[in-house]
């Protein structure tokens, strides 16, 4: 049997942060330990000859430089010192000079936007300056994006003020839904360039089958099958102790904390045992396939998009203690039932051998021949086997190549498209690679490729990313998928 290609990154590395890091690691290590080079901010500290509480840093410098310092005679250090006071007299003088040097030292001090607001926050500052700076991480911090932003924009960290067309958008999504039978043909058209936020876990919900069109019987069914979820919890969670489950569920158990390891939301314990009981049921549920790695995946992006439902903030830090048993409970249910209906449309991609996964690598290997020729040779020139890559993008649905919340807008035209997880994806492959080939082309080893391929640099995507990537599937999809002879040469 097959097995998976693991090791990437969550969120995907930026190979930007990763060459810069080995090269700093590289002409640290070749220099002797005395000649290292300064962190960072000691450079700017020097740059701006100014004055700042850098705790532990502070005394391996001075005493790194003992020996120097007792050379120095009386009247270099009082001109050094008068030197030190002039500065800090200026810097007082101009705050404005000030804000900007604060602007480079990562502190949780509010960003101020103007001189004047400067002027008003200036205590604030002042506390923030005299508490001991941390010593620098060797990587910079990732910048702060919300897991689930509005629509309009998810490359920024704030969600601006809804434009007319999306207040627009999200009326005619309203209309549609609140209509006592839901036109499905339409909401699919409106959910293909996206669902807004305030509206996706209703349409969701519709678009993956588990809730009905007509509005009368929308109550009643969710009621039933989230009591007939915890049905099942009742008769099949215990077993998981029996002989013939204890390796599938401690298979379960091992996957969950390596499920997106880098958002606290699922660290947390409660949110990982809410994982456990569904990815066990359906495991128990389904035994031609029982679980496989990578299934534990494609919960999240449905448990994180029902749970928005009862969250304002940003989901990725929330603490799910703050939720009621029974909000859980349906947030639960809910993921239980929506990823069951994906799984059901992919179900060959995990049973024995996976055979579905194997045949849409081949499919992708003979699409990206015919359209881009040059990067197909290049794989071949260097061994590179599209099943070393490619197994991941399909048993994980690229899940592992984008951050989360691209996988949730990407989702929104999966729902939308007949067959979406299936046969659109193959597609969406296809184009994600070609998004590349630049780098891939300029890569000339097999180890440089497969690092390449399994670390794509995708940790700023947002929404814009995900159209143009949508757009070009759609394009091959129009191209390709009722001419089939066009795979072949």
């Amino acid at each position: 049997s097959i097995q998976p290609v693991y090791g990437a990154q969550h969120p995907p590395l930026d190979p930007r942060l990763t060459k810069n890091f080995i090269k700093d690691r590289s002409k640290a290590n070749a220099l002797p330990l005395k000649s290292k080079k300064a962190s960072s901010f000691h450079e700017f500290a020097r740059n701006t000859s100014d004055a700042w509480d850098i705790g532990d840093d502070e005394d391996e410098d001075f005493s790194s430089s003992s020996s120097s310092l007792q050379t120095l005679n009386s009247k270099v250090a009082k001109a050094t010192a008068a030197q030190v006071l002039e500065n800090h007299s200026k810097l007082r003088a101009k705050p404005e000079r000030a804000q900007s040097a604060l602007s480079n030292v990562p502190t949780n001090c509010k960003v101020i936007k103007s001189s004047s607001e400067a002027q008003l926050s200036r205590t604030s500052e002042e506390v923030c300056v005299r508490s001991p700076l941390q010593k620098q991480q060797s990587l910079p911090l990732r910048p702060i994006i919300p897991l689930v932003a509005r629509i309009s924009d998810q490359n920024a960290s704030g969600a601006p003020p809804m434009t007319v067309r999306e207040k627009t958008r999200l009326e005619k999504f309203r209309q549609l839904l609140s209509s006592h039978n839901t036109d499905l043909d339409e909401l699919r058209k409106c959910s293909w360039p996206g669902v807004p936020r305030e509206v996706r876990p209703v349409t969701w919900r519709l678009l993956s089958g588990y809730l009905p069109a007509n509005t009368e019987r929308r109550k009643l069914t969710l009621q039933r099958k989230r009591e007939e979820y915890f049905g099942f919890i009742q008769q099949y969670y215990d077993s998981r102790n029996e002989e013939h489950h204890q390796d599938t569920y401690r298979q379960i158990h091992i996957d969950i904390p390596r499920t997106n390891p880098l958002i606290p939301l699922f660290q947390q314990p409660l949110v990982q045992e809410i994982f456990e009981r569904i990815l066990f049921i359906w495991a128990i549920r389904h035994p031609a396939s029982g679980y496989v790695q990578g299934i534990n995946d494609l919960v999240t992006p449905f448990f994180v998009v029902f749970l928005s439902e009862y969250v304002e903030e940003d989901v990725e830090n929330f603490d799910v203690t703050n939720l009621s048993q029974d909000v859980l409970g349906s947030i639960e249910a809910d993921s239980f039932w929506c990823m069951s209906k994906l799984l059901d449309g992919i179900q060959d991609n995990y049973t024995f051998a996976q055979p579905g996964i194997q045949k849409k690598v081949k499919a992708l290997e003979e699409l990206v021949s015919r359209i881009d020729e040059q990067v197909h040779n290049h794989f071949r020139k260097y061994e590179v086997e599209y099943l070393q890559f490619a197994f991941r993008w399909m048993n994980n649905l690229l899940m592992r190549e984008l951050p989360l919340r691209c996988t949730i807008r990407l989702w929104d035209t999966y729902q939308s498209e007949p067959e979406g997880f299936s046969h659109f994806h193959l597609y969406v492959c296809a184009a994600f690679l070609i998004k590349w080939r630049k780098e891939i082309l300029d890569e000339e080893d097999f180890q440089g490729l497969l690092m390449l391929l399994q670390n794509l640099p995708t940790i700023h995507w947002g929404n814009e990313e995900i159209g143009l990537l949508l757009a070009e599937a759609y394009r091959l999809k129009y191209m390709f998928a009722d001419a089939p002879n066009h795979y072949r040469r």
